[in-house]
């Protein structure tokens, strides 16, 4: 928080972005943190701060969207790419105070959502209850992966997203590669020492664990 605070009041941003749960950490960012940024950007500017909430269905966390009552500067983001599974219609929105709202309006480009793009995310919405239903079969398995990577010796981030941030590897690009050649693909994000899984099936997690645990075992020798 301090550095966030200082970096604030030395550049005075006109837009403050804080990811909550974070990518690709997956940690999430409680309530007091967002409010303490909150008040040293109106403080340097004043500056709108915009909570990105893309993995928030995943989250162990209430959504921060409550803290926008009386808040103007306060803007809450979603996106359908995530939870709903529809990343290829580039769709997502946001809760904000109403003049926050009207002044996005004035400026978004015409035509920027086509019709199957709208269609498609009614449909979605219509099935809100079958796809969230899915994201719970998600963290059980996200759940069981930051549980088992523990027990088999790894270190892990704890994760409010759909992924599970672990490590910590002394060569990031030769434990990426070892895990490939067990037939499983994990991410390297650039993070010294760490990789990234995405929950899958419990099929898909049982072969990345079972990857993972033939790697610790190389590790060891």
């Amino acid at each position: 928080m301090a550095a966030a605070e200082k970096a604030i009041a030395e550049h005075r941003p006109d837009v403050v972005f804080v990811t909550s749960p974070n990518n690709p950490t997956g940690t999430a960012v409680d309530a007091d943190t967002v409010l303490a940024l909150y008040e040293a950007a109106r403080a340097a500017g004043p500056s709108m701060v915009v909570v990105d909430e893309a993995y928030v269905e995943f989250s162990h966390r209430d959504s921060l969207l409550p803290l926008i009552e009386g808040r103007p500067h306060l803007v809450v983001s979603r996106t359908m790419s995530k939870a709903f599974g529809a990343a290829g219609l580039r769709l997502g929105y946001l809760a904000a105070h109403p003049a926050v709202v009207d002044a996005v309006q004035l400026v978004r480009l015409p035509y920027h959502l086509s019709a199957v793009t709208q269609a498609t995310a009614l449909a979605a919405l219509e099935h809100t209850d079958t796809l969230l239903g899915y994201v719970e079969q998600l963290k059980a398995e996200r759940d069981r992966l930051v549980a088992e990577l523990r027990a088999i010796g790894y270190e892990v981030t704890e994760s409010d997203a759909n992924f599970v941030q672990f490590g910590k590897f002394p060569d990031t690009h030769a434990a990426w590669q070892a895990i490939l050649d067990r037939g499983v693909l994990v991410r390297d994000n650039g993070v010294p020492g760490w990789l990234r899984v995405t929950a899958g099936t419990p099929e898909e997690n049982d072969a990345f664990l079972d990857a993972v645990r033939e790697l610790m075992k190389e590790q060891e020798r």
